[in-house]
């Protein structure tokens, strides 16, 4: 078995837009043994990734890189990929004697890595994750990057949840810091006029550094700045159900971990560094300077511009409202055919009937299924769609998302893993506190803890749909 390294970046925000180019590592040594070198304020962060074997701390200073030096030494490393940029990070694994060396050409050190990737200054304008992920590409151009989840163990779920317990939903995080500089910092006034009157709807928790409180006198509102880790960060903010942030650390951990976010740009761009695809909503200065990536500016007229109410509302149209019920497919709605591929096996289980009341008591209907026949060539995909939009179109589904990966892939998607309740909820606005899971399985249950809804087991809780329906309108009226 083969030893591989790569060295971690050193910020928080790109630790975590590298994500996708060490799983897309991951997929070109699938059988070898995978260390990442991190700097300590970075080990948290890496200690639940599942694509790699082993985080070995990176120590600074001339007496910690030699001795660090020593260390890959005797691991033996046949490569290492170099996510960061410096000149040190070559030298180091030169030094190191690992045989092959692969990063981007640039920082003077071209002559150190036997698998140059060629650097323009273009290659700096796409998004971050695809800079990264360049690295691992050029080895296998099929290859492309998955969303840079992060999946704390829901132990560590629940004791966040815990500490947050007695909040009044919905939960509001705000990260008004970021370390780049003041040109990234929205106003703080503007931020605390946001949290007093969110106060009206739940509560506000304040993430960042000793130094970024926002001293406000409120009940609803608990002041976390310099008193978690970087574990209890992600966790805590992982049971939050919206954030609002600057571009920033704390931004990258919440589009990560799944919350609906607003992001506040303004010296910096959202092309580059913002939140991919479906985390939220930008909001940015329309002022012709912008961005001019300075951390310093006598003026900032960027942040400046941007008003209150804009944020307000963009918060009010991410809010949680809706409720939902989360089905498993296969043994819940119908019958388990083991690996469901033809019609002729599909058998519905008439109780389905009774889920319209559901529906009329403002309930949205989302199918979460597991179909890694897919990946196992068992299935055809399109047959899994078709089976899923029957629900859709003849039972009232709203939505029907499923899992197509293997189990060893270690996707975020495939339950218990929350990948496809967290996709509903940016579509949906769904309040997972208001929720349920039903399904016939262990997992049913394990993703009904993940995201901290009701799981009701058929089988064990209830007969059937039917018997589901009825607790759940015990629980509307209780």
């Amino acid at each position: 078995m083969d030893n591989v390294l790569i060295r971690a970046v050193n910020w928080l925000g790109d630790a975590v837009m590298s994500l996708p180019a060490i799983r897309g590592i991951r997929k070109l040594h699938s059988d070898s043994n995978i260390s990442l070198l991190v700097k300590e304020k970075l080990y948290d962060l890496f200690k639940w990734e599942s694509s790699i074997n082993e985080v070995i701390i990176y120590k600074p200073r001339i007496a910690g890189k030699i001795k660090t030096i020593k260390e890959l030494r005797k691991k033996k490393f046949k490569r290492a990929y170099l996510l960061q940029n410096a000149f040190d990070a070559a030298l180091i694994s030169f030094l190191a004697g690992i045989p092959e060396r692969v990063g981007w050409s640039r920082d003077m050190r071209g002559l150190l890595l036997t698998h140059p990737v060629p650097y323009h200054g273009e290659d700096r304008k796409i998004h971050h994750i695809d800079y990264f992920f360049e690295i691992p590409k050029r080895f296998n151009p099929s290859l492309s990057p998955d969303y840079p989840w992060i999946n704390p163990p829901v132990e560590e779920r629940l004791r966040a949840r815990e500490k947050l317990k007695g909040l009044q939903r919905p939960i509001l995080a705000v990260a008004p810091g970021a370390k780049y500089g003041d040109t990234k910092k929205w106003e703080t006034h503007k931020f605390i006029e946001i949290v007093e009157r969110f106060t009206e709807k739940g509560s506000v928790v304040v993430f960042g550094n000793s130094a970024e409180g926002l001293q406000i006198e409120n009940s609803s509102v608990y002041d976390f700045t310099g008193k978690t880790s970087l574990s209890e960060l992600v966790c805590l903010l992982s049971e939050c159900d919206l954030l609002l942030c600057n571009d920033s650390g704390i931004m990258h951990l919440g589009y990560a971990t799944g919350v609906p976010l607003i992001a506040i740009f303004g010296s910096t761009s959202p092309e580059l560094t913002g939140p991919p695809r479906f985390a939220g909503k930008v909001i940015r200065s329309n002022i012709s300077c912008s961005p001019c990536f300075k951390n310093r500016c006598d003026y900032i007229k960027c942040m400046k511009s941007i008003d209150v109410e804009e944020v307000w509302n963009a918060l009010l149209e991410l809010f949680p409202s809706q409720r939902a019920v989360f089905f498993d497919r296969d043994g819940t709605l119908c019958k388990d055919a083991n690996y469901l591929r033809r019609w002729e096996d599909f058998e519905i289980f008439p109780e389905i009937e009774s889920l319209k009341e559901l529906k009329d008591s403002g309930f949205l209907l989302i199918g979460v299924t597991n179909q890694s026949g897919i990946r196992r060539s068992i299935i055809e995909e399109e047959f899994v769609r078709e089976v899923n939009r029957l629900f859709i179109d003849k039972y009232g589904f709203d939505d029907f998302l499923y899992c197509p990966h293997h189990p060893d892939e270690g996707c975020f998607c495939r339950k218990p893993n929350p990948g496809m309740p967290l996709i509903a909820r940016y579509k949906y606005n769904i309040d997972f506190k208001k929720s349920y899971v039903v399904g016939d399985k262990q997992t049913d249950f394990e993703l009904a803890r993940m995201i901290g809804a009701k799981g009701i087991i058929i089988g064990k809780d209830a007969k059937n749909l039917k018997e589901v329906v009825e607790i759940i309108k015990r629980d509307m009226n209780a």
